[in-house]
């Protein structure tokens, strides 16, 4: 009886779906990043990952008058999934769960959030690309950032 149980939890086993492992955090997006276009621009700034947290801050202007502020985090949960939270002028905070992950990209969405739903971080080189949009990809916004001071 013992054998027979232990050949059919080794079928279920092999049958079952390999579970991905859990994201680590992107701390190839720690630092400090800058953004130039003519009188237009934007930073980003990220901690490195610790205690399954990084903090980040964004601002974006024109020339000396700032548009647009903002604290974010990507958080590791109790679950042990990853959250991107988004404070735009310190406005409560929303939620985007981590819905695909690379070595060296991360991409969260709420279909349930009026906009953004899609948020999406990678690099390209030195580059640290980020997006944002609707769920299917309509109303883009892209930064592409360089180390701040690194020109």
């Amino acid at each position: 009886m013992k054998t027979l149980l232990a050949a059919a939890l080794l079928v279920i086993a092999s049958a079952a779906p390999a579970l991905d492992p859990p994201a680590t955090l992107p701390g190839w997006m720690a630092g400090a990043w800058d953004m130039r276009d003519g009188e237009s621009w934007a930073d980003e700034y990220w901690t490195a990952p610790r205690a399954g947290l990084m903090i980040g801050a964004a601002r974006v202007g024109q020339g000396e008058t700032l548009q647009m502020w903002e604290s974010t985090r990507i958080e590791r949960k109790g679950d042990g999934t990853l959250s991107f939270f988004a404070q735009p002028r310190g406005v409560p905070a929303a939620e985007f769960p981590l819905v695909a992950h690379a070595a060296q990209m991360v991409e969260f969405a709420n279909p349930a959030h009026d906009y953004p739903q899609r948020i999406r971080y990678w690099r390209e080189g030195r580059l640290l690309k980020a997006r944002i949009s609707l769920m299917d990809g309509s109303k883009p916004m892209e930064w592409s950032y360089a180390p701040l001071g690194g020109d």
